[in-house]
């Protein structure tokens, strides 16, 4: 996979979520050009992965969340929120990682052009 928060800007484009005002510790999950993504808000800074496991590829987004890392709940690999790397066993491959940006106290979420 791939970490996309290190693209440049000019080969994204960047989606409206909505208003800034995901509670800390909380979760948004969204679906952006077919790609299940989720979105944490982990001490007023917000992160966007791929909800998807490499291990499995099941959902990951409802994994319990540990300061920055992401625990699958299918078979506890670990994931970083803010990049996307593989932390843990099972998984080895990392996960897309997505850049979020707040304007105008909207949420936005940049995805690859095609």
């Amino acid at each position: 996979m791939f970490n996309y928060v290190k693209l440049d800007e000019t080969k994204l484009i960047f989606y409206r979520i909505g208003p800034a005002d995901l509670p800390n510790g909380e979760r948004l999950f969204v679906e952006i050009d077919n790609k299940p993504i989720v979105l944490f808000n982990i001490a007023g800074k917000y992160f966007a992965i791929g909800d998807v496991c490499s291990h499995d590829e099941g959902p990951l987004g409802d994994g319990l969340l540990e300061e920055f890392a992401v625990v699958c709940p299918r078979h506890g690999a670990e994931f970083d929120a803010r990049n996307g790397k593989a932390l843990s066993m099972p998984a080895v491959v990392d996960i897309p990682a997505y850049p979020v940006e707040l304007r105008d106290d909207d949420i936005y979420i940049g995805i690859p052009k095609e």
